[in-house]
């Protein structure tokens, strides 16, 4: 395990005792949750901002053209007036 020192503000310091107060769990944990899961996202945006990058908009259309025209199943119809981008 690796401990960091941090400095934040006086507040998140007092919601982060609270929230580990009410979950009976440490700060610790709590931070450590906290920081996992903006890791993950960030991590996730960069995934897809390079998936993005490659991505070839020829071939969505290609593949769109492919799903028939046919009603959608019920609860699945997208909304009045939507139509796909052009």
């Amino acid at each position: 395990m690796t401990t960091i020192e941090a400095q934040v503000p006086d507040y998140l310091a007092k919601l982060a005792a609270e929230v580990a107060e009410r979950e009976n769990v440490s700060v610790d944990q709590i931070v450590a949750l906290a920081l996992s899961s903006q890791v993950e996202a960030w991590r996730i945006r960069d995934d897809m901002e390079t998936r993005a990058r490659r991505a070839n908009p020829a071939d969505l259309d290609a593949l769109l053209d492919k799903v028939p025209d046919v009603p959608p199943v019920p609860g699945d119809a997208l909304p009045e007036g939507y139509s796909r981008p052009s």
